[in-house]
């Protein structure tokens, strides 16, 4: 029953795993060379295997590194973070397996493929709840609250201590799009995940599930004509080169949840689990800000190159958010209705 259950699980996210791959931001084969560490790790008392599918260009991945020589410095040389980017120990599905049995300890795994482990986690990529900077910091800035997401996979032996993103949602498309029915004139690539479907069948569209590695070649045919994804990474990834319009929806936030083995992480001395979890903490903080910071640098970029930006009317938004509202209700009982109510006030969501 358990091999059935995770080769489901891989049949269902195959499509969505490669969210950010990194093929798309290195077409020469990745090298870990430019970020390996500046002292011998060699004698280090505890060893740790960190994995990201996507590439350092992008803050919220890059992060791993900081907390790699934060940690190292912390700790006086007793952890070594061995921090692996890039897919290469696998796509999310394979490496959240590693995790949890522990063949390796730690991922920042993606707001899309999470929920599959953790279905709690869905709750970040319900539409306009978490969407902007502010109201992410505020969720974060709540111990019980955010403490309670982070649990989300620990049924699983997995323990979720920070977050950090790529950007904010928005449509990057070869048409402009200023209303809700432009919209509807674009085929949109959205990714393989349950939250993202409900979405766009709430708002009445017909979106393309692709594999992110499928999208340029996709995008250059025709097949789709725009993008459900974030400015940070359609302008890094080059998207604009072919879609040169970008509307923001801002609807959701693209995360990274750094998890780790809970047995692992139980393991090292009590001090050492205090300096770790701080350690994350500080740094996922100080990317989370550089994120914001970076999104804005992209969208000068993109405007240098070109690329239009539209404004949906306060009306169409407001359409998007109640529609949207339907996705809260079907996926509250996979977040917990009590919980997804607590949030839904304390952020100021109305329907």
């Amino acid at each position: 029953m358990r091999f059935s259950k995770w080769l489901t699980v891989s049949v269902v996210l195959v499509a969505a795993l490669a969210l950010l791959a990194p093929v798309a931001l290195a077409k020469k084969k990745p090298s870990l060379e430019k970020w390996k560490p500046a002292f011998d790790y060699s004698k280090a008392k505890y060893k740790i295997k960190v994995s990201n599918v996507s590439h350092p260009a992008i803050k919220g991945v890059y992060a791993g590194f900081a907390i790699r020589d934060a940690l190292w410095k912390a700790t006086k040389g007793q952890i070594y973070f061995e921090y692996i980017p890039f897919s290469m120990l696998g796509g999310e599905v394979e490496v959240l397996n590693q995790l949890q049995m522990g063949a390796i300890q730690g991922m920042s795994v993606s707001s899309v493929a999470a929920p599959n482990m953790g279905p709690r986690m869905g709750l970040v990529n319900l539409p306009f709840l978490v969407n902007t900077y502010e109201k992410l910091e505020k969720f974060v800035a709540n111990k019980k609250l955010f403490s309670h997401f982070l649990a989300g996979m620990e049924h699983q032996g997995i323990i979720g201590l920070g977050i950090t993103g790529y950007g904010q949602y928005g449509w990057a498309t070869t048409i402009p799009v200023k209303t809700i029915a432009d919209a509807k004139k674009v085929k949109f690539r959205i990714a393989e995940a349950a939250v993202n479907k409900l979405t766009y069948k709430a708002w009445g569209f017909n979106p393309v599930v692709m594999p992110w590695p499928d999208v340029p070649t996709a995008l250059k045919q025709g097949v789709i004509t725009g993008l459900d994804h974030t400015l940070l990474v359609c302008y890094l990834t080059k998207k604009f080169e072919v879609a040169h319009n970008f509307t923001p929806i801002n609807y959701a936030q693209g995360l990274f949840i750094w998890i780790f083995n809970k047995a692992w992480f139980e393991s090292l001395p009590k001090d050492l689990q205090k300096i770790f979890r701080q350690v994350v903490t500080e740094q996922c903080k100080i990317y989370r800000a550089q994120t914001k910071t970076q999104e804005e640098n992209c969208k000068k970029g993109a405007l240098k190159m070109g690329v239009k930006f539209w404004e949906l009317s306060a009306a169409d938004l407001e359409t998007l958010k109640r529609q949207g509202d339907v996705v809260h209700q079907e996926y509250a009982k996979a977040i917990g209705p009590e919980y997804l109510k607590a949030v839904q006030k304390y952020l100021g969501y109305t329907k």
